[in-house]
């Protein structure tokens, strides 16, 4: 009989209505740090959640960008990027501290997340930030993606991510969200893809064609239409199916 494991994670701290009644459903939480979301107080309070829930914590460290919810591409230099990541680090590293809960892994946000995907400089720049501030933090990337590449390189263990409520390109990479159809939010449709990809690591691109994924943890959006009731079904789907739901312990 075949066994499934995967962690079902979540961004979190970015003041979207209804994240607290996602947290019964996932291991993970990639809590953002007051950049492109949230403040201090939003950031203690999330951190409480998870810990309430038994869910591992994680930084989410975006662009220092607001206005655009750290979803907008901005060019900068390894240095500059090396910089956030410590800047954002180093404060969440302080509140968990101080809320006496571990901070495990770090997952970039939005246009940061995307960019070091594809950009082996910014990749690069991130995986060194994360190795020097704490090379026992697990680094959250998408599947197959330079990210990792840089990551596994530098010694940091890595968890390849992949995504419930987004449509697919063919080589891999996630469809753009200026593109109609990229998040999807029929929870049959969201469902069914999470269940592919912790079963078969497999999921339709936007073009028709399948492709493989190595799948780890499994992301969902807070703020995606109906979240919490996505997270729901797609718990109920993986006991169903008897998937093991659990994070991955930073060593």
């Amino acid at each position: 009989m075949n066994t499934y494991r995967i962690d079902i994670n979540c961004d979190m701290g970015e003041e979207i209505a209804g994240e607290a009644a996602i947290f019964p459903y996932i291991s993970s939480a990639n809590i953002s740090c007051g950049l492109h979301a949230g403040n201090e107080a939003v950031i203690r309070t999330t951190m409480r959640l998870a810990q309430q829930f038994g869910v591992q914590i994680g930084a989410h460290p975006s662009f220092d960008d607001r206005e655009h919810f750290g979803r907008s591409p901005h060019k900068l230099p390894p240095a500059e990027i090396y910089a956030l990541i410590i800047r954002q680090l180093t404060r969440m590293q302080k509140i968990a501290e101080e809320e006496k809960v571990t901070l495990c892994h770090v997952k970039p946000h939005g246009a940061l997340y995307n960019i070091s995907a594809k950009d082996a400089s910014a990749a690069g720049a991130i995986a060194q930030a994360v190795k020097d501030f704490d090379g026992s933090l697990l680094l959250y990337g998408l599947s197959g993606s330079l990210s990792l590449a840089a990551a596994k390189s530098r010694g940091l263990t890595t968890v390849s991510e992949v995504f419930a409520d987004r449509r697919y390109q063919p080589d891999g990479s996630l469809m753009p969200r200026t593109i109609p159809g990229a998040v999807l939010e029929s929870i049959e449709e969201v469902t069914s893809q999470a269940l592919s990809l912790a079963k078969e690591g497999s999921v339709r691109s936007n073009n028709g064609s399948i492709i493989m994924l190595k799948a780890e943890t499994i992301c969902i959006h807070s703020d995606t239409g109906n979240a919490p009731e996505i997270a729901r079904e797609i718990a109920a789907a993986f006991r169903e199916n008897k998937i093991t739901v659990k994070a991955y312990a930073r060593e």
